[in-house]
């Protein structure tokens, strides 16, 4: 057990390294747990919707029980069955008490939908946050690489840069560390 723990805590660690080294990957990640997140509060929406309409029929029908007991007592008080009034009246009550209680509830599914509708767009905002972040740093990344392409070609900066560091040794480093992320996700997966 500890084995484990440790294992998965260093993994961790590194993933959350890598992850600061390099920030469009980490800007990815974010982006793809939003996603996730907002994917979750859709159905959370759609099944709120489903229990309030549900609740909203089951109203719509104590409702009509009511309506009907209430006839049936004054039926009987007309008719002086007196022996039957008291029964429709508890009858009446208790509709009632189960009316307000469907109305309780649906009132709580309102709330809690309004509550997911407003999470829902928060996600949303900050996913636009994150998508416009990450094509800026894109630009800026691809900017940056073609520029370290175009060096390639010219001799004079490859001396110079056979003494900085080497353009394309740095397109190596980024993809072999890429794919370093991409084992670690695996490995996390399992």
């Amino acid at each position: 057990m500890g084995l484990f723990e440790d294992l998965s805590q260093f993994l961790e660690t590194r993933l959350e390294e890598f992850l600061d080294a390099h920030p469009h990957l980490e800007l990815q990640a974010i982006e793809e747990q939003l996603r996730e997140q907002e994917e979750d509060t859709l159905r959370l929406i759609a099944s709120l919707q489903a229990q309030e309409k549900r609740l909203e029929e089951e109203i719509l029908s104590t409702a009509q029980d009511i309506q009907r007991w209430h006839i049936r007592i004054q039926k009987a008080q007309a008719a002086g069955r007196e022996d039957l009034v008291k029964p429709a009246q508890e009858r009446e009550a208790l509709l009632l008490r189960r009316g307000n209680q469907l109305w309780g509830q649906r009132q709580g599914a309102q709330e809690r939908l309004n509550q997911a509708q407003t999470l829902k767009e928060n996600i949303q905002a900050r996913r636009q946050e994150v998508h416009a972040k990450a094509a800026q740093l894109r630009t800026e990344q691809a900017a940056s690489s073609s520029e370290r392409v175009s060096s390639w070609d010219s001799p004079s900066q490859t001396r110079f840069r056979k003494t900085a560091v080497d353009p394309l040794e740095q397109v190596f480093s980024d993809w072999e560390t890429e794919d370093e992320l991409n084992q670690l996700k695996r490995k996390m997966g399992q």
